[in-house]
């Protein structure tokens, strides 16, 4: 699976242009990932030195990405006639998500199980996974 993952506010606190501290779990998590062969993408807004920095912060602490803002690494605007910001991802980690960023815990179980908010949020309200929802009652049915 390839794997977009903003940095600010997702692996770090925001604390841009500076680098915050690390949000609990997250380096653990996508060290975790690579090593069950997802390509992970570094997709941030950072540029430069700044973007340099990030990149060196987190393989310091062991998260080598598959690519940098790009679809692949040897991407370029020479090399691709459409080359754009725009990746293109299974999935994307990012704390402007909609409902916020969960907890790296529930990223990784997203990830690896293959659930979506919905099967959570169903897992939560129906006591786990073994239990089904149950059937609506037609409307004819008191």
């Amino acid at each position: 699976m390839i794997i977009a993952v903003d940095f600010d506010g997702t692996i770090v606190e925001h604390k841009y242009p500076a680098i915050g501290e690390e949000i609990p779990f997250a380096t653990d998590t996508l060290k975790m990932l690579i090593r069950e062969h997802h390509k992970l993408i570094l997709w941030s807004v950072r540029e430069g030195k700044l973007l340099d920095e990030a990149v060196e912060w987190c393989r310091q602490r062991g998260v080598e990405f598959y690519a940098v803002n790009r679809d692949y690494p040897e991407e370029t605007i020479n090399n691709n006639q459409h080359f754009s910001r725009k990746l293109k991802a299974d999935v994307f980690i990012d704390d402007r998500n909609l409902g916020g960023l969960p907890d790296w815990g529930t990223i990784y179980r997203m990830i690896t199980h293959h659930k979506t908010w919905n099967h959570l949020i169903t897992e939560a309200s129906y006591g786990g996974s073994n239990h089904h929802r149950p059937k609506k009652k037609h409307w004819w049915q008191f």
